[in-house]
């Protein structure tokens, strides 16, 4: 998982660690030669010591001791990396500010070896990385929790276009919820597609979850809320809704979205995103939050994600966050995503 990325960092450290360690060479080699000299004239040498030359003899042991970072020693290994990002589909303002902190972090340090180094620039990469995936949003164990305490169902709205996984990723939502101890029932609103009301169907009879449908083309509206009135009537705790998942320029479908919101109201509406079309997950993310708000990001095939362009920016672009990773096909391939599990990905 995310390994082009992993190996696109790992060699932007090795390459600032050899640049700056090329300069360290040169003063490793007059160290050697003062070595020698206080090994063949003591005397000299302690006078040196006592007596330093203004504006020589200090400065020289100063150098061989420590180095500083300059803009020069990096800026064109960040032009490099900035490039290789945007290469790897993360979004070029991601690209940019991760590239603006490192040179931030890592320029005026001081260092004495090749090790600081590393240290330094691994640890201005994780702080950089921290800092673009930590997006603060509505929390949704918070709100579930609400509702249960109003005794009221949890009403979550799934959008995204057709193809990213989204049916899977409700079948595996109402696994989790399952395995909490909760009852869902899922609303099978896209009735653009028949297809997509079997597929439905077919999880939920698999996990034993009720499920609302209605005929193909039917009111999609009309069927989320037949879904909410049966998870009322019957004390069911989460409503899943799924919704039709044309391209984000269609104008219908967003009128389409912005009908069942009118008519449920969610509490939770959720953008299922495939992580492997990189940009165009962040693209798709940001006109579903323009036409009818996100609160929160799943990307699936996150298994199969070499880049990790969308992982990284998708949350940093829309500022919303990523809730949740889809890694295969089967009802527990869901994890929970936190921004130092993928700092681990990425550094371990």
């Amino acid at each position: 998982m995310f390994e082009a990325l992993k190996k696109k960092i790992n060699k932007t450290i090795k390459k600032i660690t050899e640049k700056i360690s090329d300069k360290e060479k040169v003063e490793e080699t007059i160290k050697e030669t003062a070595k020698e000299e206080t090994i063949e004239e003591p005397e000299t040498v302690e006078k040196v010591k006592e007596e330093p030359e203004e504006g020589k003899g200090s400065n020289i042991f100063s150098f061989i001791r420590e180095k500083t970072i300059s803009e020069k020693d990096i800026e064109d290994i960040l032009w490099d990396l900035e490039m290789s990002l945007l290469e790897s589909d993360v979004a070029i303002d991601v690209a940019e500010k991760i590239t603006d902190e490192l040179k931030n972090q890592l320029v005026g340090k001081k260092v004495k070896r090749s090790t600081d180094i590393i240290e330094y620039t691994q640890e201005a990469f994780k702080n950089s990385i921290r800092d673009i995936l930590t997006v603060n949003g509505k929390d949704m164990d918070s709100i579930l929790q609400e509702k249960q305490n109003k005794k009221e169902p949890f009403i979550i709205m799934f959008v995204g276009i057709n193809g990213t996984g989204k049916t899977t990723t409700i079948a595996k939502m109402a696994k989790y919820f399952l395995d909490r101890g909760l009852k869902p029932v899922i609303a099978a609103s896209d009735t653009f597609r028949a297809g997509a009301i079997e597929q439905l169907t077919h999880h939920a009879e698999k996990l034993g979850v009720k499920i609302i449908k209605h005929e193909k083309g039917a009111d999609p509206a009309a069927v989320a809320f037949d879904a909410v009135e049966h998870a009322k009537a019957k004390g069911k705790d989460v409503v899943l809704i799924d919704t039709a998942g044309r391209m984000q320029t269609n104008v219908n479908l967003m009128d389409e979205m912005a009908k069942i919101k009118r008519v449920v109201k969610p509490d939770f509406i959720i953008f299922v995103g495939d992580s492997l079309t990189g940009n165009d997950a962040v693209e798709q993310a940001i006109k579903f939050n323009e036409s009818v708000g996100i609160d929160a990001i799943i990307l699936t095939k996150a298994d199969a994600d070499a880049k990790g362009g969308a992982a990284l920016s998708i949350g940093y672009v829309i500022n919303k966050p990523i809730i949740f990773l889809g890694t295969g096909q089967g009802y527990d391939d869901l994890i929970e995503f936190k921004p130092e599990w993928m700092i681990h990905q990425l550094f371990t």
